[in-house]
């Protein structure tokens, strides 16, 4: 697993996967963070039940790969049974950060011919308890027909029934246009802002974008703020077009 810290670069967590520092630091400050985050999330379940809940960034390079493996971690560390979805199928990252093999995945299943395929053949079974994770797979030449297909949104249907959280990591909303017409079929977004790197004009064109497809946004979890010991942290928080960075 991708435990430690590396230079920062836009083909790093391709490359090497997403640093989990739930994983390698579980009882530090940003660790506890990660768990902030899933509190807030679970709060905004309440009302309206969110078993279908995915991240997603304006542009690439803004950490949503690394906050969403983490908060899968966290919640299945806090006992719920969890389903971890590569839906990024232009630069996919989990099979890195969790090190398991992409030659088979979500694609696998999206382009199937049969009626039936066994989970077991696809989903990789993590070393953290109640974790599973299923992998983007072969890169397509179609990732939006794919994405927004019928099967892709019956596939969600049946394993949502299987597991108590399934998390999707989606491509960045304003570079690939397959993550707007899944988005529509998340119960909840939460949208990651990279501090000094997002621009606000991204952040609104990206909520735009979501609430054309009636998007139950979240809110957003602000990545790479300079604070504390480590050097960076994490918040989460909702108003868009209110944050600080450039």
């Amino acid at each position: 697993m991708a435990l430690f810290k590396r230079k920062r670069g836009t083909t790093e967590t391709m490359e090497h996967g997403a640093k989990l520092i739930t994983i390698a630091k579980p009882k530090g400050p940003i660790a506890e963070q990660f768990r902030t985050i899933r509190t807030n999330i679970d709060f905004m379940s309440v009302d309206n039940q969110v078993n279908k809940l995915a991240f997603t960034s304006a542009n690439i390079s803004e950490g949503k790969s690394t906050i969403t493996a983490n908060v899968a971690v966290t919640m299945a560390q806090a006992g719920k049974k969890v389903l971890l979805i590569d839906a990024d199928l232009h630069r996919p990252t989990l099979h890195q950060t969790f090190e398991v093999s992409n030659k088979v995945g979500l694609t696998t299943i999206l382009t199937s011919k049969a009626n039936e395929i066994d989970m077991k053949d696809v989903v990789k079974t993590d070393e953290v308890n109640n974790l599973s994770v299923l992998p983007a797979g072969p890169i397509p030449p179609n990732p939006s027909e794919l994405l927004g297909s019928r099967r892709m949104k019956d596939f969600l249907d049946k394993v949502v029934s299987h597991y108590d959280m399934v998390i999707v990591d989606m491509a960045p909303i304003l570079e690939i246009s397959d993550t707007q017409v899944l988005a529509g079929e998340m119960d909840g977004v939460v949208l990651v802002v990279r501090q000094n790197v997002t621009q606000k004009a991204a952040i609104q064109r990206s909520v735009e974008m979501l609430k054309l497809t009636k998007t139950n946004i979240l809110g957003y979890v602000m990545n790479d703020v300079r604070t504390g010991a480590d050097g960076y942290g994490y918040g989460y928080g909702y108003g868009y077009g209110q944050t600080d960075e450039d």
